[in-house]
């Protein structure tokens, strides 16, 4: 007995030895002693954090792994509880990202900002870029099975190669090197002063450096990365705006160059990312968003923090409407795309159903009821041209308790089945759970009142082939039919038991 008492002693003697290292390499900070920290260490790295979230929870790790390898050095790692200390973080304005900032030579008012980190490295990768110049990344070796980032350039001046250090910092977790080993360029078949993104061997973009500017053409192109579903959703990244396009679309060129603009201005705020609705591989994105290839194009932006996605509400997708719903994003103006609008106030009473995502079951597959639903995009002039032709549907149909006209906005309520045609969309829903059917005929009110009789008629002869064969005649007669089939399986089993001669059976 005394022997185990010694064996626990020793485990919580041990952790306890764990938690006080952990504790000693990361100050944990409060109103109190903040300002004491900053002037005793010239280079602070503080973490704000809200504790027990899972997203918060790996970031904290990284932290706390980055601290343990740079314990010891001239950056002393210090952590903030936001929730705790409520005060302080509203004092440095640490509610909102970056939650990493750098305080340097006790400046409290001009944090420098760290980015997102996946990992430890990508954090010591940060402090090391910030801390050296352009020439720790020069290399003659660009033969790696990393994705690199190489910048060639004629003439290895500050002037030039600045911008570039300055792109490798801001993104640590991609390899950057800068070369002037003429055999890669040659391989390309390209001239001087350009940025490639590559895996060796293979060559994805190319940028050029625009000497006169001394920057780099678009090196906001460095941050759009054509992903794939698990990349995008573990991007260092938190904001995504995605362009769900096809490549064939005759669009397709003046979208992506209004796309590629618009990117300049949210470089390190949002990734901006293009996903072909065409690649197969991107089908699992389609889903993962909810977006049907025939809906493409549009935009959406998601929050990979809280999931919550938002979606540009317009079909023009120039530079400034992009912009405007990004910056609108930013601002929390835009409002988010959900799973079910509010039901409105006495929709019920109303010519025109409105219905919404937690509605739209409830009354589509009503049993004694033919429901037929405009699917329609508000921002869309085809779909607004429909609601007068609605409208008067509800009133040719108002006597008839059986049928609900009813409408939806496709773009504020998620549609849980498949559309196969592009919004405005018609579905009708007949009675009994029966199929839905998918309207493709002329937009005038005779054509639709003639659609809808005629799959009532067609959803009631289907009731009375259901009501036949459910009706108490009809299970009598299979009751018969069933017992005949077993009377003639007993007599064929009694047979078998019989004596045979020859080929004949013997009773």
């Amino acid at each position: 007995m005394r022997d185990k008492s010694l064996i626990i002693l020793g485990v919580v003697t041990f952790c306890v030895c764990v938690s006080t290292a952990v504790e000693e390499d990361i100050l944990q900070l409060n109103n109190g002693n903040f300002n004491k920290a900053l002037r005793e260490h010239s280079e602070l790295l503080v973490h704000f954090y809200v504790p027990m979230t899972a997203d918060v929870h790996k970031v904290s790790e990284a932290f706390q792994e980055a601290a343990a390898e740079l314990q010891g050095s001239e950056v002393r790692f210090a952590m903030v509880d936001i929730v705790k200390e409520k005060d302080l973080a509203k004092k440095l304005n640490a509610t909102e990202p970056p939650f990493i900032r750098l305080y340097l030579s006790g400046d409290k008012h001009n944090p420098v900002p760290c980015p997102v980190p996946k990992t430890s490295s990508s954090i010591l990768t940060w402090l090391k870029r910030r801390a050296g110049s352009p020439t720790d990344i020069i290399t003659d070796n660009i033969q790696s099975d990393d994705l690199l980032v190489v910048g060639f350039f004629k003439e290895l001046n500050d002037a030039y190669i600045q911008v570039f250090y300055e792109a490798a910092i801001d993104l640590p977790e991609l390899t950057f090197a800068l070369t002037q080993n003429k055999d890669v360029v040659s391989k390309y078949d390209l001239v001087d002063d350009v940025i490639l993104w590559f895996r060796y061997p293979l060559l994805f973009c190319v940028y050029y450096f625009d000497i006169k500017a001394k920057k780099i053409k678009n090196k906001n192109k460095i941050c759009i990365l054509f992903q794939t579903a698990s990349q995008i959703l573990s991007s260092p990244i938190p904001n995504h705006a995605l362009l769900f396009i096809s490549k064939t679309s005759p669009d397709y060129e003046k979208i992506y160059i209004a796309f590629n603009r618009s990117a300049a201005a949210f470089r390190l705020k949002i990734l901006f990312v293009l996903v072909n609705v065409d690649e197969s591989r991107n089908g699992r994105l389609l889903e993962y968003f909810r977006v049907r290839d025939f809906e493409a194009p549009l935009i959406r932006i998601v929050n990979l923090t809280d999931h919550v996605t938002y979606q540009l509400p317009s079909l023009t997708l120039d530079v400034d409407t992009i912009s405007g719903f990004c910056q609108d994003y930013l601002n929390r103006i835009a409002k988010p795309k959900l799973q079910s609008e509010p039901v409105p106030e006495g929709w019920e009473q109303e010519p025109v159903k409105q219905l919404v995502g937690s509605t739209l079951e409830k009354v589509a597959f009503h049993p004694n009821k033919t429901v037929f639903v405009l699917f329609y995009l508000p921002y869309s002039p085809q779909s607004r041209a429909v609601f007068p032709l609605w409208e008067e549907l509800a009133e040719a149909f108002e006597d008839q308790e059986d049928v609900v006209i009813a409408r939806m906005d496709a773009s504020a309520n998620d549609i849980n089945m498949s559309m196969h045609r592009q919004y405005p969309s018609f579905c009708l829903f007949p009675a009994l759970y029966a199929e839905r059917v998918i309207y493709t005929g002329k937009h005038q009110l005779k054509h639709l009142v003639k659609f809808v009789h005629k799959e009532m008629e067609k959803a009631k002869k289907d009731r009375v082939k259901v009501n036949t064969i459910n009706s108490p005649e009809s299970v009598i007669t299979h009751f018969g039919v069933l017992s005949l089939l077993f009377i003639l399986c007993c007599m064929f089993y009694d047979c078998r038991k019989m004596k045979t001669e020859g080929n004949t059976w013997i009773p």
